[in-house]
């Protein structure tokens, strides 16, 4: 998804393609013969940060958060796997812990192949290592993306725009608009995109108010996806009233997600 280029930097869907779909027939039946696959239910964790890997999972069905964690209990989440993606890839071929914490935010379906088996399976096979180093590639880029997006974003309501139409990105088409399921809290959200619970909460009202979003229970329905693509991908003027405030009346979403990064990176040897 391409949404225009603002502070917020322009933003590409970086997801590689599935891993088992782009191997050959032979390569596939491989590692079918090696991955053991189980359901999970919402709220289920893969893996731990720092745990030593013992494999990797691949996401069938569903999606999970992938996040990062300070001492004092800060919390930021890297992004959100969807089908296709491989889970601890780099921890597994880099013999290191997991960088980062693996949790569903939704019903899914994981296959999980032993590191050992993963790695042997590589090996034997180029193209399943050429898709791997692909998926390794597009992480990165995405990070980049998200860095990008966190650091040089000047507005919490273009972050909120930005998360708004990537999430919806793949959703139903119907009379009313375009709609998913939001399976995040509103905290959540803003763990993702750098920006206070109370901001996410305002932005989104402002955009309802506006006829811009709908949402129903648990449905997101994006009604007027041009508005927000022209938030996202022009500069404004407009700020938000928490971003202008003195620090005494309450830090800024901007400040938020700079304090956040560098209790991070203090907690970190």
């Amino acid at each position: 998804m391409h949404t225009g280029q603002s502070n917020c930097g322009s933003h590409q869907q970086m997801a590689a393609a599935s891993f088992l779909s782009a191997l050959s027939p032979s390569v596939a039946r491989a590692f079918e013969a090696i991955k053991v696959t189980t359901t999970y239910p919402s709220g289920a964790v893969l893996f731990v940060e720092g745990e030593t890997p013992r494999g990797v999972f691949v996401l069938s069905t569903g999606r999970a958060k992938l996040s990062i964690s300070s001492a004092s209990g800060k919390v930021i989440i890297l992004t959100i796997a969807k089908p296709g993606e491989i889970l601890g890839l780099h921890a597994v071929v880099s013999s290191v812990g997991f960088q980062s914490t693996a949790q569903t935010i939704e019903p899914c379906q994981v296959s999980f192949v032993r590191r050992d088996e993963f790695l042997r399976f590589l090996r034997d096979h180029p193209q399943a290592s050429l898709e791997a180093a692909k998926q390794l590639s597009a992480s990165y880029q995405e990070a980049c993306e998200q860095i990008r997006a966190i650091g040089l974003c000047d507005s919490a309501r273009k972050k909120v725009a930005r998360f708004v139409l990537e999430w919806v990105e793949d959703g139903d088409k119907s009379e009313d608009g375009v709609r998913a399921i939001l399976s995040l809290t509103h905290e959540e959200i803003g763990q993702l995109i750098g920006t206070s619970r109370e901001t996410i909460t305002r932005a989104l009202g402002d955009f309802k108010a506006r006829g811009w979003i709908l949402t129903r229970g648990s449905t997101l329905i994006v009604q007027n996806k041009s508005a927000l693509q022209e938030l996202v991908g022009y500069d404004t003027s407009e700020a938000w009233a928490d971003e202008t405030q003195p620090a005494a009346a309450g830090a800024g979403a901007d400040s938020l997600s700079a304090q956040g990064l560098a209790l991070l990176g203090e907690s970190r040897p």
